[in-house]
C-alpha cells in the first residue's frame, strides 16, 4: 500500500520521532543523489525549469516587475548581456520608440554607413519606379533633401548614365532616381554634405525604426553604451515604459535565461520581498502559483541550490524521472529506487509527517518545505513504478479514501461502468443516468441503425484494450472535473498531496 498522507494529522502530537528522523535522513540522502544527477552535466536545465516556474507567477504587479528588472540592470557589475537581450525585445516590439531616439541622434549614422556598401544599398536604394508609389527609407530622405538643398548638394549626386539629370527633369520624372549611383552618391554625402546627416529629412526616415534591422548588433551595442556610458534618460524612459507594459511572463522567458546563478539568486531575493505575504492561497492546482505563495510567505528564501531543488521536486517530476531513465542515469536510478523503497517501507499513518510540518511551522524556510517537496516526489516515483493496472489504482484510491468512478471517456463502450469505491452524490447521479440510457437502449429498434455507420469493430477492440490496460477515472481530488489516465495520475496525485500539505502549513502561518 502507498500511503498518501491526505488525512489531516493531530497537531498536538509529535508523531513517531524515531521514524521521523529516519525519514528525514533518507529524504536528505535522496536529495543528494538527485542533486548529483541534476548537476552532472551542468545546471542549465534546472535553471530553465526554475525560470519557467517564475514566469508563471501571476501576482507580480507591473510596477514591481519594472523595479525588479531595473534594479537588476543597474546593479554591479554591469549587465550588458541582459541589457542587450532586453533591447532586442524592444527592437522587435517597439521599434518606433527606438527609432525616435535614433532620429534625434541621426548625425551619428554617418559612421554607420561609412565604408559599408551593404548598409548603404539596403537603406538608400529604395527608389520607386513610379505608378503612384513613393520612394522609401533613405531613398526618400535623399531625394527630398537633394531637391530642397539642390544649390549645395545636387552636384554630389552621381548618375549611372553618360550625363547627369537636372532637378527640373527629375522633378517631373521621379523614376529617374533609379539611375542614381547610390554608393558613390552616399559616399559624396558622407564626405561633403554633413548637413544631410542631421537634416529633418534624414531624421524623419529613421522614426519608424526600420533602420534597426539592417544591423541589429550595431544598434544593440550603441544603445547599451547609451544606457551605461551616457546614462541616457531617453533610453531609460523607453526601458521603464516597456518593463511596465510587457507581461511578466514574457519578460521572464526572455530575460532570466541570460542571468548567471548569482544574478538569478539576487532576482529571487528581491522577488520574495516584493511578493505580497498576504496573498490568498487559492489556485493550488497551478504549480507556479503554489511556488509563488511559498516564496511570498517564507521568512528565508534560501540559496539558489535550494530553490532549484524545491522547484524540480514540485514541478518537474516527469523530467527528473526521464533523467533517471537515461542511459547515463542508471547507477543513480538504482540508488534512488533503493532509497525510495526504504522510505516507503517506514510504517506510516496520518501523523508520520508531523515532525516535518512542525519544522515548517516554526522556521518558515525553503529548507523545511523542501522535505515536503521531496516526499511528494517519492510518491510520484512510487506510483509511476508500482501502479500499472486499473486494479492497482482503484485499490490505491480506496485505501487512501479518494472518491472515484470510472471515466465515461469511452461512453460508447461502457455506459454504466461506475466504481463502487465512490459514494458521492455525483456517482449516484451518473448511476441514474446510466439506468435511463439502458431503458433507451431497450426501446431502440435494430432496424433504425444506419447502414453507413456500422461500428468499426477493429477500432472498438483497440479502445477496449486501451481502457483495460490503462484505465481512466474521475476523482474527488478535483471535484470530478477531469478524466485522469494512468499516465497522468502519478503527477496529479503527488501534486494534490503537496498542495494539501501546504494548505495545512499556510493555515498555521496565518
Amino acid at each position: 500500500m502507498v500511503y498518501l498522507f491526505l488525512s489531516e494529522p493531530i497537531w498536538d502530537e509529535d508523531g513517531d520521532g524515531g521514524t521521523a528522523s529516519i525519514r528525514i535522513s533518507l529524504l536528505n540522502k535522496l536529495e543528494s543523489v538527485i542533486w548529483s544527477l541534476m548537476t552532472s552535466e551542468g545546471r542549465s536545465e534546472a535553471r530553465l525549469w526554475l525560470c519557467s516556474t517564475i514566469a508563471g507567477m501571476s501576482s507580480v504587479t507591473s510596477h514591481h516587475q519594472r523595479e525588479l528588472f531595473v534594479n537588476l540592470l543597474r546593479s554591479r557589475p554591469l549587465k550588458r548581456a541582459l541589457a542587450s537581450q532586453l533591447l532586442r525585445m524592444i527592437f522587435e516590439k517597439r521599434p518606433q520608440k527606438v527609432g525616435s531616439i535614433i532620429a534625434k541622434k541621426s548625425y551619428i549614422l554617418n559612421k554607420f554607413f561609412e565604408g559599408n556598401s551593404r548598409r548603404i544599398l539596403q537603406w538608400f536604394s529604395n527608389f520607386s519606379a513610379g505608378g503612384g508609389l513613393e520612394h522609401r527609407k533613405g531613398a526618400k530622405a535623399l531625394s527630398q533633401f537633394a531637391f530642397v538643398n539642390r544649390d549645395i548638394c545636387w552636384e554630389e549626386l552621381e548618375w549611372k548614365g553618360k550625363h547627369g539629370q537636372s532637378p527640373a527633369m527629375v522633378a517631373t520624372k521621379p523614376h529617374y532616381f533609379l539611375d542614381l549611383d547610390v554608393q558613390r552618391t552616399v559616399k559624396n554625402f558622407l564626405e561633403n554634405v554633413p548637413e544631410f546627416w542631421s537634416s529633418n529629412e534624414f531624421a524623419e526616415s529613421l522614426k519608424d525604426g526600420e533602420i534597426l534591422f539592417i544591423d541589429r548588433e550595431f544598434f544593440l551595442e550603441y544603445f547599451v553604451d547609451l544606457m551605461y556610458k551616457e546614462d541616457s534618460a531617453d533610453v531609460w524612459d523607453i526601458i521603464n515604459e516597456f518593463l511596465i507594459e510587457e507581461s511578466f511572463s514574457s519578460l521572464c522567458h526572455h530575460l532570466l535565461i541570460i542571468l548567471g546563478e548569482r544574478e538569478l539568486n539576487n532576482f529571487l531575493v528581491l522577488l520574495c520581498k516584493l511578493l505580497n505575504p498576504r496573498i490568498e492561497p487559492k489556485d493550488f492546482g497551478n504549480s507556479s502559483f503554489l511556488f509563488e505563495v511559498i516564496l511570498s510567505k517564507c521568512s528565508d528564501c534560501g540559496s539558489i541550490d535550494q530553490m532549484l531543488l524545491l522547484n524540480a521536486f514540485m514541478n518537474q517530476g516527469r523530467q527528473l524521472l526521464r533523467l533517471l531513465r537515461d542511459e547515463d542515469g542508471q547507477e543513480e536510478h538504482a540508488k534512488i529506487k533503493d532509497i525510495v523503497s526504504q522510505i516507503c517501507a517506514i510504517p506510516s499513518n496520518a501523523n508520520s509527517l508531523v515532525p516535518i510540518f512542525m519544522k515548517c511551522f516554526k522556521t518558515k524556510t525553503i529548507k523545511a518545505i523542501k522535505w515536503l517537496g521531496i516526499q511528494s516526489w517519492v510518491l510520484y516515483y512510487r506510483l509511476s513504478e508500482d501502479c500499472q493496472t486499473p486494479e492497482s489504482w482503484e485499490s490505491l484510491f480506496i485505501d487512501n479514501g479518494i472518491g472515484f468512478h470510472t471515466s465515461n471517456k469511452y461512453e460508447l463502450l461502457h455506459h454504466d461502468n461506475l466504481s463502487e469505491g465512490s459514494g458521492s452524490d455525483l456517482d449516484r447521479k451518473h448511476r441514474k443516468n446510466g439506468k435511463r440510457r439502458k431503458r433507451r437502449r431497450k426501446n431502440f429498434d435494430r432496424e433504425d441503425t444506419y447502414d453507413n455507420e456500422l461500428p468499426d469493430f477493429d477500432t472498438t477492440n483497440r479502445m477496449l484494450g486501451l481502457q483495460a490496460n490503462a484505465g481512466s477515472w474521475l476523482l474527488c481530488t478535483d471535484g470530478y472535473s477531469l478524466s485522469w489516465s494512468s499516465a497522468d495520475l502519478p503527477e496529479h496525485l503527488s501534486k494534490h498531496c503537496l498542495s494539501t500539505w501546504m494548505k495545512w502549513v499556510f493555515a498555521n502561518w496565518e
